[in-house]
């Protein structure tokens, strides 16, 4: 595996939202907070961050495809103002109607095929007015990180990280964040792409704030799971959270899968500089389908800055 990365997106100050792609994932109505740098002698920086895997535009899915479902979409980001949002399965037409319908959103990504717009991206968003890009790239989960459209291992599909640090405008504070989508077939690679991404956050968090958003294709307890805790570097947001709301489950094929069959795979970890506040899972039937075959997942996160 490399040892460094090479920068596939432009290093820049920002990406506009209509000039460029990122949160949201997966990784999924989500909270009513109120988005705010907490003011005053206790220095703590509150904020929420989101995974949702949109599902891709597929016409296949009849009542659940993408045309149905857009107009829900942006309105639970808006609705929710997350702050920081990983997604998962995004195309370009979709990640359009993202930024078409949430004008106060930047992004950064590519799509996996070809580093460019080919293929799904693993887009993270982000309010504009809160934060700036400081930097931002893709790899991909292979033994070629830094070769566009690689597979890697006994994956079935080509799967990407996409990463960001972000400067918050107001208190200067810098985070990293990353988002990722494991493949869905291949069971070693999803044990060594969780391997090269404790690797790499190892190497580039330089004691910055993180975040890991995205669907995992795994649930607690599984191997590429074990292998992100027992880095000793992050924590599953859940189980830090001081309210837990929703089902122990994201993954429901627009409900049709028996509930019994459903599993948690969609997470948001964090470094130790967060407390978690709130975690919600969110279930919901929006007309005649869901916002997506995922739950989206919304945390409400504070940084200490003392």
């Amino acid at each position: 595996m490399a040892d460094r990365i090479q920068k596939r997106t432009n290093r820049q100050k920002s990406f506009s939202g209509i000039s460029s792609i990122i949160l949201l994932p997966g990784f999924l109505s989500i909270f009513l907070f109120v988005s705010a740098c907490s003011p005053g002698s206790s220095g703590d920086i509150e904020l929420r961050v989101m995974t949702y895997n949109v599902r891709f535009d597929n016409p296949g899915d009849g009542q659940n495809a993408w045309v149905f479902r857009r107009e829900a979409a942006a309105t639970l980001v808006r609705g929710l103002s997350a702050d920081l949002i990983g997604t998962q399965e995004m195309l370009k037409n979709q990640l359009d109607d993202f930024l078409e319908r949430l004008p106060d959103y930047g992004y950064v990504g590519v799509g996996r095929e070809d580093g460019r717009t080919a293929g799904e991206y693993s887009a993270v968003f982000y309010r504009r007015d809160r934060f700036e890009v400081v930097e931002s790239d893709t790899f991909w989960l292979s033994q070629t990180p830094e070769v566009p459209g690689s597979k890697g291992w006994d994956a079935a599909c080509e799967r990407i990280v996409t990463r960001a640090i972000f400067r918050e405008k107001s208190s200067g504070l810098e985070l990293i964040f990353f988002n990722t989508h494991l493949d869905h077939v291949g069971q070693t690679a999803r044990r060594e792409s969780a391997r090269l991404l404790v690797e790499r956050i190892s190497q580039l968090a330089e004691g910055r704030p993180v975040i890991l958003s995205g669907d995992f294709n795994a649930p607690p307890g599984s191997e590429p799971i074990r292998v992100i805790l027992d880095s000793g570097f992050l924590s599953d947001s859940r189980s830090l959270a001081g309210t837990v709301t929703g089902p122990d489950w994201s993954f429901h094929g627009f409900g049709l899968l028996p509930e019994e069959q459903r599993q948690l795979i969609d997470f948001v970890f964090v470094s130790r500089h967060f407390r978690v506040l709130e975690y919600r899972n969110i279930f919901e039937r929006v007309n005649n389908t869901y916002h997506s075959d995922h739950n989206p997942v919304l945390v409400k996160l504070e940084i200490n800055r003392r």
